[in-house]
């Protein structure tokens, strides 16, 4: 079945077209709507967003492979961002990545095995002043030990349901 909004999200996406000068300008916060609602950005997604803004595929697909804010494979409902520029590295990012990747049991681009985690490495997060860092969901977390890392994981952990892990999460094949 091809993909569609649901009635509340179609009308968001209706207000975002009186918000924009065009169309084409339109296509991020509408990739951001369906992933919202889809979880990533499917073929589906893509062939949507491109009948409805009057783009061709491969100019919405080239948006979704830019920006690494588009998930282009199912993820887990929490995706953790690990802020990995010379600023964090120098005050301990490279750790919090080892950490989190023993922790969750995966690799940056994959999910861990109970589906509640997916693990991505971020080339910067803007807060250069305030790392290490990293990004969970929508929220951002700076000056960070390990021990704060385990108590964010932990709270996030104990309201997330155990799931299957999405597939193709522990491919080796993912770059992120």
């Amino acid at each position: 079945m091809p993909f569609q909004l649901t009635p509340e999200r179609d009308k968001h996406a209706d207000e975002l077209f009186t918000r924009y000068p065009t169309k084409r300008a339109v296509c991020i916060p509408l990739l951001h709507l369906c992933q919202e609602q889809n979880g990533w950005v499917s073929d589906d997604v893509i062939e949507y967003v491109a009948t409805r803004l009057g783009l061709s595929t491969a100019q919405v697909k080239g948006v979704v492979t830019f920006y690494t804010m588009f998930h282009q494979r199912p993820v887990a409902p929490n995706v953790v961002w690990v802020c990995r520029t010379l600023s964090c590295e120098i005050r301990g990012g490279k750790t919090i990545q080892e950490h989190l990747e023993k922790r969750l049991g995966c690799h940056a681009g994959e999910t861990s095995a109970d589906g509640k985690f997916s693990l991505r490495k971020a080339e910067c997060l803007a807060g250069c002043g305030q790392a290490p860092m990293l990004q969970l969901n929508d929220e951002l977390y700076e000056n960070l030990t390990l021990a704060e890392v385990d108590r964010i994981i932990d709270a996030v952990a104990a309201k997330t349901p155990t799931q299957a892990a999405p597939a193709a999460s522990h491919a080796a094949a993912a770059k992120e």
